[in-house]
């Protein structure tokens, strides 16, 4: 009997348990996925590789983060968050643990192939659990907590990295993530499950998201639909096709801060191995942007505000800041290029947790997954491009053209997703709402 009631305790504010392990799993993606670009200069002149292929390796990543998005969208909506989570965070732990062995520029671009297939995933899985755990007046919130992991991963990166490198070397940064991903996955196999199965939820919260939440047969009900009527759905979208072009034009920005800031600063400002580890200033203003975004949303939400225009609104804030970039080529020293990107880094989070919670406020639970994949595949796409063009950019001119490109991307993107802040979505199978919260 004792045994039983040890089973079955009760965990006050379970959600935000969630969103926290949700945050952890952030953490070790971006701690995974950083590590190249703090070592590039070392992993270069060990391999002796050069930015062109750098640049390839990059690009593989990125590719594979595309596939990637298109797949895991359906494999979530399939499978459901739980276990699709813990099958994406498996391989891609593993996949950076083989980057450790890795021996030429070519094995090196397999190992990050095989981390951008899973990886992406995680990404997709995260949102769903969102959608189902968190009304909309939280999700802002909760978006903001586990995104804010991947700019936590990034700001312990840099620091980890140095010390684990500089003391053991390079390769055995590599070793450290089977490690942390096998104890998170214990945990998470055990605690996740759907609020309506899970059997530590409180009755007060359980209550709480049956009154907030919205209606799940008030959406489309994509088990009934052949898998071409599920994608025809998801694909004639306008709003799909803009958020997806929006992630292709701004989401590049913040993949030159995780694979080319470090060098940028190794080149043009000199800083070796060890002074790379000032990243973290950077990161740790991304970090507020990913929070403060999400409470700047739900703040205008509890006052009135239509999800999606709350949204919009705190997005026209990030896009007056990100054009600060074009400032960059002129600072004349590191401090100089920190304080500068300090409101930049801010900037991109908190445009990329509210452009996140977008997706979870106009798109049908059921098909969520899916519709975010496909978004998602904007910011994969536009990464390829931009990692290609700053290469050459590197080069044929320099880096200074790249901060002018991109404080332009942020106020061209927002032009198309402005509209979107008057809330229509998709409540039943092709047939517009006017707001589904």
């Amino acid at each position: 009997m004792i045994g039983t009631e040890i089973l079955v305790f009760k965990i006050p504010h379970l959600r935000w348990l969630i969103a926290f392990l949700l945050c952890v799993a952030a953490v070790l993606n971006y701690i995974d996925r950083s590590v190249l670009g703090l070592l590039a200069p070392t992993i270069q002149k060990d391999l002796n590789i050069s930015d062109q292929q750098y640049a390839t390796v990059i690009s593989f990543f990125l590719a594979a983060y595309t596939l990637s998005y298109l797949a895991s969208g359906r494999i979530v909506d399939k499978l459901g968050v739980r276990l699709s989570f813990a099958l994406f965070i498996a391989w891609w732990s593993i996949s950076n643990a083989l980057t450790g062995l890795t021996q030429s520029a070519r094995s090196l671009s397999v190992f990050r192939f095989m981390l951008g297939l899973g990886e992406a995933g995680g990404f997709t899985a995260s949102l769903k659990a969102v959608s189902e755990w968190f009304p909309a007046s939280e999700r802002g919130i909760a978006i903001g907590l586990y995104s804010i992991g991947s700019a936590i991963g990034a700001t312990i990166a840099p620091i980890l990295v140095t010390l684990i490198a500089i003391r053991y070397g390079w390769r055995w940064v590599f070793a450290l993530s089977p490690i942390l991903v096998g104890v998170w996955l214990v945990i998470w196999l055990w605690l996740y499950k759907k609020p309506t199965e899970h059997p530590h939820i409180t009755e007060k919260e359980r209550a709480y998201l049956s009154t907030n939440m919205e209606p799940v047969d008030a959406v489309v009900p994509s088990q009934k639909l052949s898998e071409r009527a599920l994608w025809s759905l998801v694909l004639r979208e306008p709003y799909v096709w803009k958020l997806m072009l929006a992630r292709m034009l701004t989401d590049p920005v913040w993949y030159f801060y995780q694979f080319w800031m470090a060098k940028y600063l190794h080149t043009t400002h000199g800083l070796n191995q060890a002074g790379l580890s000032i990243m973290w200033v950077i990161f740790l203003a991304a970090d507020i942007g990913f929070l403060l975004g999400g409470f700047h949303a739900s703040w205008l939400i509890k006052r009135g505000t239509i999800p999606t225009a709350s949204r919009v609104r705190v997005m026209l804030l990030s896009a007056c800041l990100v054009p600060l970039s074009a400032f960059v080529p002129f600072a004349p020293s590191v401090g100089g290029v920190i304080l500068i990107t300090i409101p930049i880094a801010y900037a991109l989070t908190s445009w990329l947790s509210n452009l996140t919670a977008l997706v979870v406020d106009l798109t049908p639970k059921p098909i969520l997954g899916t519709a975010f994949g496909v978004i998602a595949c904007g910011s994969a796409l536009g990464g390829i491009l931009m990692n290609q063009g700053v290469a050459w950019l590197v080069m044929h001119r320099s880096y200074d053209d790249c901060f002018y490109l991109m404080a332009l991307v942020h106020p061209l993107a927002f032009l198309l997703i402005r509209p979107l802040g008057r809330g229509h979505a998709l409540d039943s199978v092709g047939e517009p709402a006017v707001s589904r919260q």
